[in-house]
């Protein structure tokens, strides 16, 4: 069981307790990889930008000042590093039509594999296939705060203090991921029915 508090965690982390650092990362290894996952949806992918996270953790610890909690700042990075991977991603697409037009190969871009959430129940597997294909077509912001909300289950306020934005901002960017989700969701199934 955790033999650190928090604030006892964070100071064993500066110190380069490695017994600390192994602490952190099985203490907080599911929430930063089903964040990842939740926004990159692609496993192999999300599994690497978790291994991200903590090594910057590790690298950073001495500037975590601890006006939020372990987890928020956790959080934070997981959601920066997915959303970097995801532009990324997206930028190798764009040039990769390019560079198909002089006949050069680049790396194959995986599209959004069939993967499994932890968070989401085998019979409601194909339904969150679905719904996890709308996220995709979420702006960033949206997409985050909406995987934070409803994957992490945390309250607006705490993905206020992840985002760093005020909760009215937070509680405005979930309202607009819900609508947008929900006329994409219309549209497949209606088109599904025709």
């Amino acid at each position: 069981m955790n033999r650190f508090t928090d604030q006892h965690l964070t100071e064993a982390l500066k110190q380069g307790d490695a017994t600390a650092f192994k602490e952190l990362v099985e203490t907080f290894r599911d929430m930063v990889y089903n964040t990842a996952l939740g926004i990159i949806q692609h496993e192999a992918d999300a599994e690497d930008v978790a291994q991200e996270v903590f090594v910057q953790v590790y690298q950073s610890i001495g500037t975590f000042r601890g006006e939020a909690k372990l987890s928020t700042w956790l959080y934070r990075i997981a959601v920066t590093k997915a959303l970097d991977h995801v532009k990324k991603q997206h930028r190798k697409k764009r040039w990769a039509v390019v560079y198909s037009l002089f006949g050069e190969q680049q790396e194959t871009v995986a599209a959004a594999a069939d993967f499994h959430h932890p968070g989401v129940l085998l019979d409601n597997k194909e339904r969150a296939a679905v719904l996890f294909k709308a996220l995709e077509q979420l702006p960033d912001r949206q997409k985050a705060v909406f995987v934070l909300h409803k994957l992490e289950g945390l309250p607006a306020k705490e993905i206020g203090e992840v985002m760093q934005m005020s909760q009215a901002t937070i509680e405005g960017l979930l309202h607009r991921a819900r609508n947008n989700l929900r006329k994409l969701l219309e549209k497949y199934y209606r088109n599904e029915q025709e």
